[in-house]
């Protein structure tokens, strides 16, 4: 990556985590549109190893929280989703990738506002799992579906649970990924460059997770993933209309 594209990719990277260090999720919703407008080939591979290294330090924070009960099924739905959402990777063209990403956090945004009281029972975290591996996949936006399931949790317990699966889902996920031939060496090395924005976004939510109104920062989050879809949208459109 060029300097310019480094340092805007470092702060959208930052964004997202701060956010998923607040509330539970968000990484993946704020920073792939965004991400994939800027340079494409930084989505799924590199947001997805972001989103394990600050989904293990939220846990490491959270861990007297966790309740890990039920979330294997989750996990099991995760591989038949995956390899879908592999297959999808490998067979569609670029811009329909990016008209992907933006319907996925369409979709991500529309179920965020809707309040759903879905049974927690082995079928429903086997089909939010199954959804979060096509959407985490594709775009490394995995978050939503279980967000949706477990969204009755305590705040702290929810952050827990969700950072829980999200470690061992991003694994799972990049097993796969490289299965397919869809992870380099060099998704691991931009990676590595885009790290410290994850580790100051952790460091600085450990200062304000007590004094920051969520419900605030979850509504600029679905305005500001509204907008960066939009913009996918038009320039995906754009491309393949052109």
């Amino acid at each position: 990556m060029d300097p310019v594209t480094w340092l805007l990719a470092l702060l959208i990277i930052f964004s997202g985590a701060l956010i998923q260090s607040l509330i539970g999720f968000g990484l993946a919703v704020v920073a792939s549109p965004l991400l994939y407008l800027l340079e494409p080939r930084l989505v799924p591979a590199p947001v997805i190893v972001m989103g394990f290294s600050i989904a293990l330090l939220t846990l490491v924070r959270e861990r007297g929280q966790l309740e890990f009960k039920g979330l294997q099924y989750a996990l099991l739905g995760r591989v038949p989703g995956g390899l879908l959402g592999a297959t999808l990777l490998l067979l569609a063209p670029q811009d329909v990738l990016g008209l992907a990403i933006a319907a996925i956090v369409a979709i991500a945004v529309l179920l965020s506002l809707k309040r759903f009281e879905l049974p927690v029972n082995r079928l429903t975290l086997f089909a939010a799992g199954t959804l979060s591996g096509v959407f985490g996949t594709i775009a490394a936006i995995g978050g939503p579906p279980m967000a949706l399931l477990l969204a009755g949790k305590d705040p702290g317990k929810f952050r827990a649970a969700l950072s829980a699966f999200f470690i061992f889902s991003s694994l799972i996920a990049l097993v796969i990924l490289a299965l397919a031939g869809l992870l380099r060496t060099e998704h691991l090395w931009w990676s590595l460059q885009l790290l410290p924005g994850v580790i100051l976004a952790y460091l600085l939510a450990g200062k304000m997770i007590h004094r920051v109104d969520k419900n605030k920062t979850r509504i600029m989050t679905l305005v500001l993933c509204s907008l960066s879809a939009l913009l996918l949208t038009l320039k995906s459109l754009a491309s393949l209309l052109g």
